[in-house]
């Protein structure tokens, strides 16, 4: 018990006399708070502590267990000296350190860790709900010469398990002990599992996993999908220990001591002094966007404005948060739609290599639950927890998705949400949350066909409903065509696999994660007035343009107006710039055009007609339609339905092509505008 005395007077000695700043006594003033504020909870930094005496230092990390206890103690009966009205109100306090120096990677726990302080860190994936559980019982001692009440155990806590009294305390006779609960002291308790970060987890290993306790005011501290630091001990469960005989192996957790949930999205990444110090010397060339897009996956030849689309996603633009609560996003997502053997899934892995945070999942491996959140039902208790997916690990980073025209329809229809308003929301057995997915999206996939054919609408070649391809804010299609680049492909290919060298103005993996790190932390770009109207009188203009001739399709609406601000400031935010130029506003118009010009495209008409993408139909193709069926309603009141025959050739007088109406009939007849009333002869729903 010596020892205990002195880590108790030393630790008082600490709290009363520590200064920092000289003249500041830092924790009197934390110690005057939990009595003003009625906290449980005293957080104490371990440099601190170890600065101002190592051996006790030494003993919390070497018997953690009663230092802690006797840490409490002293703490509570300083506490009670400041007020005596403290211990009517607060049954109990705890000491909570944070910063101790002792990391360890959940792969690299041995039993060596066990019963000492640990720090780890990971991703909170699944939480059960909060319960209570028994720190002190009250026992009522069932005999009729006693019958008396006594709590229990006299010295310390409960443990994982009851452990009943074999002799009453009060009058020493062996009898039967009945707990009374009303006097039973209790303490709030939940358990959640951490796990390996994603970008951590070495290649085909799965991700370990270790199970922390949290209590009293430590419960929902953190939620599933945050990144957290978890200090703590390890110890072994107890619950295996009471079967005598049965195991000599048991599972560990880890009691928590303190959570640091990591807001910042960047911490991951170490940013040294040296680096920061290259990064701002790199991005004083007047080439440096030139060099970043180069860098992206370099060993792929061509490709530009994709590599640039990839280069902008990674950067992204600067969210914001209004004053009435609605929140913009900066991420910027983007799409590749390509033939077979154009390299795809190469630039996607890249991208999820060279992001500081990232997820890489494919389409048929990925099913909606575990894209966003699943509700899964604990095995021991029967309790239903919630299960963070894809998307929210990736919240803050990058969620690269390849093959997403394999997903099965039901499964893509869960990925709207985190696309526009970044939230994942779940309503499943009684649990209804709301998780934070602000993860930007890069996604490939193949034509419908295997093959892009370029005589038909974007639409039609993807396997995507409007509803996504809509909040893609670029899209690409790449295009296996034979012809002069061939020899120079062909070149690229053979000297990649014999030499294996980068030319010297390309920036290497390791500092283009840091220059994006560093870019996405510190720089948070404006628009300049020159910037702004240049945007407005590009919007202005397509929208004239439309508004012009009463034909004309829509070039343009305010969802590309925003996509543009995001990719200006994205530009901005690649040179390190915390104002986005004219210059930025010229290079994001550039790249828009490129986009509107390949993919938003009218195939019939030969214009730009943005609701290919937004609707699914250009406006050529609804006019048609809409004469189509007219006649067909003409032809169907005088005859009682239309025979084909009748409306091809009343449309082709129309002037509309013979396969086009067949085309036309069919999709009507899909979405169920019209119906086959007998063969080859429709009528208007």
């Amino acid at each position: 018990m010596e020892t205990q005395v002195d880590v108790g007077s030393l630790f008082e000695d600490f709290l009363k006399n520590f200064q920092n700043p000289p003249g500041k006594f830092k924790y009197v003033e934390q110690l005057n708070e939990m009595v003003a504020f009625r906290r449980r909870s005293l957080i104490v930094d371990f440099n601190d502590l170890f600065s101002f005496n190592e051996s006790l230092a030494n003993a919390l990390i070497s018997n953690p267990l009663q230092t802690f206890s006797a840490f409490e103690d002293r703490l509570f009966k300083i506490l009670e000296e400041i007020d005596n009205t403290y211990p009517l109100e607060v049954e109990r306090v705890h000491v909570r350190v944070i910063n101790v120096p002792r990391v360890v990677e959940l792969r690299k726990i041995r039993s060596t860790e066990i019963n000492k302080i640990i720090v780890v860190e990971g991703i909170l994936t699944k939480q059960t709900p909060i319960k209570e559980r028994i720190y002190k019982a009250t026992f009522k001692h069932v005999h009729p010469e006693c019958n008396q009440e006594f709590e229990w155990p006299e010295e310390g806590e409960m443990g994982e398990v009851i452990n009943m009294p074999t002799v009453c305390p009060r009058c020493g006779k062996v009898g039967q002990f009945e707990i009374i609960p009303e006097k039973t002291k209790l303490i709030d308790w939940q358990k959640a599992i951490v796990q390996e970060r994603p970008e951590e987890v070495p290649p085909g290993q799965l991700p370990r996993q270790l199970e922390a306790i949290l209590e009293d005011d430590l419960v929902d501290s953190a939620r599933p999908g945050d990144r957290v630091r978890l200090t703590g001990i390890l110890m072994l469960k107890q619950d295996t220990l009471v079967k005598r005989g049965s195991r000599t192996v048991f599972d560990v957790y880890l009691k928590v001591i303190s959570v640091e949930v990591s807001q910042k999205v960047l911490d991951e990444v170490e940013i040294t002094e040296e680096d920061k110090k290259k990064i701002l010397e790199v991005a004083r060339d007047p080439w440096i966007k030139e060099r970043v897009i180069a860098s992206i996956a370099p060993s792929i030849y061509d490709h530009w404005e994709i590599k640039e689309a990839i280069a902008l996603a990674l950067f992204g633009g600067v969210p914001k948060l209004m004053p009435d609560g609605t929140r913009i996003r900066g991420d910027i997502h983007v799409l590749i739609i390509g033939d077979p053997g154009t390299a795809k899934s190469q630039l996607l892995q890249f991208a999820s290599r060279v992001a500081p945070r990232s997820v890489y999942t494919t389409g048929k491996g990925a099913t909606a639950a575990g894209l966003t959140a699943a509700v899964v039902r604990e095995k021991n208790t029967g309790d239903y927890y919630l299960e963070a997916g894809a998307l929210v690990l990736a919240d803050g980073g990058i969620a690269v998705i390849d093959e997403i025209d394999k997903m099965r329809e039901e499964d893509r229809v869960a990925i709207h949400e985190a696309m526009e308003q970044q939230t994942v929301s779940i309503a499943k057995a009684g649990i209804v949350a709301k998780l934070n997915a602000r993860a930007t999206i890069i996604a490939a996939g193949n034509p419908k066909f295997g093959r892009y054919i370029q005589e038909r609408g974007v639409s039609e070649n993807i396997d995507l409903p409007p509803t996504i391809l809509s909040r893609f804010d670029l899209i690409f299609i790449l295009i296996d065509k034979p012809g002069s680049e061939d020899q120079l492909l062909a070149n690229h290919i053979l000297n990649m696999h014999s030499t294996r060298s980068m030319k010297s103005s390309i920036l290497d993996i390791d500092f283009l994660k840091k220059y994006i790190a560093f870019a996405r932390k510190y720089v948070n770009p404006q628009l300049d007035e020159e910037a702004k109207k240049l945007l407005a009188d590009f919007y202005v203009e397509m929208r004239k343009k439309s508004a012009d001739t009463p034909e004309s399709p829509i070039l343009i609406t305010p969802r590309q107006l925003e996509a543009l601000i995001r990719l200006t400031e994205a530009y901005a935010r690649m040179g390190l710039k915390q104002l986005a130029t004219k210059e930025d506003a010229e290079r994001a118009i550039n790249i828009m055009r490129i986009f509107l010009e390949k993919v938003g495209l009218d195939v019939e008409s030969g214009t730009i007609d943005i609701d290919t993408i937004m609707i699914g139909k250009p406006k050529s193709t609804r006019e048609k339609m809409v004469k189509i069926l007219e006649i067909i309603d003409t032809l169907a009141q005088s005859e009682g339905c239309a025979k084909v025959r009748e409306v091809i050739k009343e449309s082709e007088r129309e002037g509309i092509e013979k396969q086009n109406v067949e085309k036309i009939i069919a999709d009507m007849r899909k979405s169920g505008l019209i119906y086959e009333v007998k063969p080859e002869c429709y009528k208007k729903v």
